[in-house]
């Protein structure tokens, strides 16, 4: 069976990176939480003392760039790759709401989409790929043979948000993640370079109301319908 690239876009929290993990499992397929590394790259923005409430150094980050290695490690008593920045598992620590709040930010730069997109298209180079993101379909795999686009209502999303970093442990209030959300849907598609957008030849799919099981078998059928149009 040929293999094919498979592009995930959306806003946060509509569950991308939860059916990319299930499909890529389901078809032993390389799977690339592009979120993930603009998380790495904030969280060392902020170790570093680059972004604040106040203040966003952007040439202080991107004169330190290079500095940045990350990758991702499979951990087979979770099932899924962890993410590394510079050798360290950071994969908690990148999930957090301060993260959260200023990710879409650091996103935001060019020079830091420039670098995580060439590292992008090399991970995906040879098909096998299942990519989530917020330009996958538009800009890094711009030519993959299956592009979906995940939405679902604001508050939704919030919620499921909440609920996640409260099963976590983390101290955190409903009102705040639904700004967050807010915040970054308008960050996500209001910036320069490469704004979030659904591509054109994308399918849209509303899961607000669906379940992870219902999610998992509508994307698989659209997958299985893809192969067989190639074959």
């Amino acid at each position: 069976m040929q293999n094919i690239t498979i592009a995930i876009d959306g806003f946060s929290s509509t569950g991308k990176s939860t059916v990319a993990k299930q499909i890529a499992k389901h078809l032993g397929y390389i799977y690339v939480d592009t979120g993930a590394m603009y998380r790495a790259v904030t969280l060392f923005t902020m170790r570093n003392g680059f972004i604040t409430k106040e203040n966003f150094d952007v040439n202080a980050l991107v004169e330190r760039l290079r500095e940045i290695n990350i990758t991702f490690k499979f951990n087979k008593a979770l099932g899924f790759a962890e993410v590394y920045l510079n050798g360290e598992n950071i994969e908690k620590e990148i999930r957090t709401l301060e993260v959260s709040s200023y990710v879409s930010k650091v996103a935001a730069i060019p020079e830091v989409r420039y670098q995580l997109v060439k590292e992008q298209q090399q991970m995906g180079k040879d098909k096998g790929v299942v990519m989530d993101g917020r330009d996958i379909g538009t800009v890094v795999f711009p030519y993959a043979e299956l592009k979906l686009f995940m939405i679902a209502s604001a508050e939704k999303r919030a919620t499921r948000r909440y609920d996640e970093l409260i099963n976590r442990g983390d101290n955190v209030i409903y009102e705040d993640v639904l700004r967050n959300v807010q915040e970054r849907d308008y960050i996500d598609s209001h910036r320069e370079d490469s704004p979030l957008r659904k591509a054109d030849d994308a399918i849209e799919i509303d899961n607000s109301d669906l379940t992870l099981e219902e999610q998992f078998e509508k994307v698989l059928q659209l997958v299985e319908m893809t192969l067989e149009d190639i074959e």
